[in-house]
């Protein structure tokens, strides 16, 4: 049977305009990645993760339609990869909630973005929490949400990003804990060790917070312009010219093929005048982006077209993976249809037969504290409650000697349960034990 293909996420902040760097840095390999026939790709628009910071409406509307169209003109294929709009999947708030109850306030009190608000508010004499939002505080949890609800395996993020990533297996751990069984698939961040930044018409990283980007669909005037503007040296024409720490040259290496690259690099050391090198990386844009730009330009005058790509994107996603893995979410966590449901003498003896008749089970987990605990517990019932580990081996350990009988119950580093006695625990460490043994015989040949 042919492997299940790996899920790869990835979220696209409906913010500003795109860029060349954007366009070079993320747009291009992700889309070049999305086909790779052993991945499944996920990408949707967080316009719900703009809200944290951009409240003019209008703004937001017409951002979430420029990006859109951004990828799409730029070859995302909606009938490839699953293209959808966060806020059309309902199903992702609901997660978010139910993993806001299981996520340690500890663990997003150490969110980059959190410490960095509070860090600005010490430092100017405010109170720590001085206009932090509930919506900044709890960014982490809707993004593992985001995460989670599709058992994404990898989401590429750049080094700022992989604590999220960790904060989202935590609370997916977490869950999968509590409630007895692993529902989520625990994700795994992709930092691309190469990931190219292209340098900004001030040789600093082209960033919109610089004032220093060129738009990706600039209108070939204005793209000509802008190229012409990057900041040279004084060196003349027929002088040797440095391609290191040249943006001219680096902008240029990053629409090439290698062949071109390096005759380019050839013209600076022959002394190519500056004019000429300019003109030649407009040109060079302008064949590549040219398609682009026309298609993006299609595609924005018909905003009704791309609103159908991505309601159609979400109902087909929500049919396949949301709304079943909710439905039994809800099942899990309690919230559950009452009309089969009888509290009488015989049901609750029934509930304790069944709980008598579960077979013990050692559970290992990490609270918020970042320590590693286990109990040992029969059906609802804990035998055993472990002290806190500083490392899951020494916990791991610690199970292992008392299934082996080799660690007495009076120097574990264990409690026992409520209403349990050691003869309790020793009744279901034997059943283990017996358990275990079966399990060897049945694989001997």
């Amino acid at each position: 049977m042919p492997a299940s293909p790996s899920r790869v996420l990835t979220g696209i902040t409906t913010s500003g305009t795109p860029h060349l760097g954007n366009y070079v840095g993320a747009v291009r390999p992700a889309i070049a990645a999305s086909r790779d026939p052993g991945s499944e790709s996920f990408f949707f628009l967080a316009d719900l993760h703009s809200l944290i910071k951009a409240q003019d409406p209008a703004r937001t509307q017409r951002s979430t339609l420029e990006i859109a169209a951004t990828w799409l003109a730029a070859g995302l294929d909606p009938q490839r990869v699953w293209f959808y709009r966060q806020s059309d999947i309902p199903e992702i708030t609901e997660l978010t909630w139910y993993l806001t109850c299981v996520a340690g306030k500890g663990i997003l009190n150490r969110a980059h973005a959190y410490k960095a608000a509070v860090d600005r508010n010490r430092a100017d004499g405010e109170d720590d929490d001085a206009g932090v939002t509930a919506g900044l505080f709890m960014y982490p949890v809707l993004m593992a949400a985001d995460i989670l609800i599709f058992n994404a395996d990898r989401v590429p993020v750049g080094r700022d990003q992989v604590q999220h990533i960790e904060m989202a297996r935590d609370f997916g751990q977490r869950f999968n804990h509590v409630y007895g069984r692993d529902w989520f698939t625990l994700p795994e961040a992709v930092v691309e060790a190469h990931v190219a930044t292209l340098p900004g018409l001030d040789g600093r990283k082209m960033s919109k917070s610089y004032g220093n980007t060129i738009p990706l669909f600039a209108p070939p005037e204005e793209l000509r312009k802008l190229v012409f503007s990057i900041v040279t040296d004084s060196r003349a024409p027929g002088e040797a010219k440095d391609v290191e720490g040249s943006a001219l040259y680096e902008i240029y290496r990053a629409f090439a093929d290698g062949q071109d690259a390096a005759a380019f690099a050839a013209a600076f050391a022959d002394g190519i005048a500056w004019g000429e090198a300019k003109q030649r990386l407009a040109d060079l844009l302008e064949r590549e982006i040219a398609p682009l730009r026309e298609r993006y330009l299609d595609l924005v005058a018909r905003p009704g077209d791309i609103e159908d790509i991505l309601r159609d994107g979400a109902r087909r996603l929500r049919e396949r993976y949301a709304t079943p893995l909710l439905a039994q979410l809800r099942e899990a966590v309690g919230l559950r249809d009452l009309s089969p449901l009888r509290l009488d003498a015989d049901h609750a003896d029934a509930q304790a037969s069944s709980a008598r008749a579960a077979p013990p089970a050692f559970k290992q987990y990490r609270e918020a504290d970042g320590r590693f605990y286990f109990k040992l517990v029969q059906g609802d019932r804990v035998l055993l409650q472990s002290h806190a580990f500083d490392a899951p081996r020494d916990a791991g350990q610690a199970i292992a000697a008392l299934r082996r009988g080799g660690l007495p119950l009076a120097q574990a580093p264990v409690a026992l349960g409520e209403g349990t006695g050691e003869a309790d625990v020793r009744a279901a460490l034997d059943a283990l034990a017996a358990a275990d043994a079966d399990r060897a015989a049945k694989a001997q040949p």
